[in-house]
């Protein structure tokens, strides 16, 4: 049956001219000769509280959390600042983003829209600016999870052959899942919301599949080590048992139910497979050869076709 060993850990998460007076020399005819006017300032006089553009601006300074409690997080942010109203496109438009932990920005006064991502965990919130410096700051309410894999008697699946991909846990109308990361590689940790994730574990490139529901807690790493079922096989076509393998030869795995499962062409096939009872058939110039194999979790095996005549 398969397991999930589940592990829940405390997580700080990796826990940014003309003068003012000026007077031209006239012709002593000149009528204008003594006319009295205002004086002229060539400039206007400074208002220290009004920007020389004309646009007023103030200081915000942005900071994130795991949750309420949570250290402020000093790395690992992506902030992105949009003006609130859709453009003639249908979609926001960016003023500013930061990448790193706490992050300040200078913007025009107005209503702006924060968007605070911390890997796939993300927070969005609204936000005034005003002529005076302020802070906000955003709980993201997220945690990590950390994925692995073994084999019956506790051995590790070789990671190189191991992916994982997270998925929505709630099906939509189509019956289908949304993907939200892909290809995860065992070990690494993905930042995600709080939530349950529907987790489809992957060992080769056949049908050793497993899905589990996995709930990620916020401000905490939760560890699961899913249990695969499947071994690996390596087929060969020989003329005799112990002999060297047929080059040029095509493979077909089928299941019991007679579903084909892989097909290659090659001298030798290696492949991972799921627990289970498989006919394999080898075809060489004009002739097919076939055989029935079981596959024992956790136990990998040469399994040789004989080309018999």
């Amino acid at each position: 049956m398969d397991r999930i060993l589940s592990y829940i850990l405390p997580l700080s998460l990796m826990i940014a001219g003309i003068g003012p007076s000026a007077t031209v020399a006239q012709e002593k005819a000149d009528p204008l000769d003594g006319l009295k006017v205002p004086g002229i300032q060539n400039y206007a006089p400074a208002r220290p509280d009004v920007p020389l553009s004309g646009v007023s601006t103030g200081s915000v300074m942005l900071e994130a959390r795991l949750t309420a409690d949570s250290p402020v997080l000093n790395h690992g942010m992506v902030w992105r600042i949009f003006k609130p109203e859709a453009g003639p496109d249908g979609k926001l438009e960016m003023v500013a983003t930061s990448h790193g932990g706490s992050g300040i920005f200078v913007l025009n006064t107005g209503s702006y829209l924060v968007h605070a991502a911390f890997g796939r965990a993300g927070a969005t919130k609204r936000i005034t600016v005003s002529g005076e410096p302020r802070s906000e700051s955003l709980v993201l309410d997220a945690g990590g999870l950390k994925l692995d894999a073994v084999l019956p008697g506790g051995f590790k699946v070789p990671a190189g052959k191991l992916r994982f991909s997270i998925y929505d846990a709630k099906e939509q109308v189509d019956g289908e899942r949304a993907l939200i990361i892909p290809n995860v590689i065992p070990g690494r940790i993905v930042r995600l919301n709080t939530g349950t994730y529907h987790v489809v574990s992957t060992y080769g490139k056949v049908n050793a599949v497993i899905r589990s529901d996995i709930r990620v807690e916020a401000g905490k790493l939760t560890e699961a080590t899913i249990e695969h079922n499947a071994a690996q096989v390596t087929l060969k076509l020989v003329r005799a048992a112990g002999g060297e393998a047929i080059a040029d030869t095509a493979w077909s795995v089928e299941t019991e139910s007679g579903d084909i499962v892989r097909e290659s062409v090659g001298a030798f096939s290696s492949i991972v497979l799921a627990e289970g009872t498989y006919t394999i058939s080898a075809k060489h110039r004009d002739k097919v050869y076939t055989r029935n194999f079981t596959v024992i979790a956790g136990r990998n095996q040469d399994v040789e076709v004989i080309a018999s005549e």
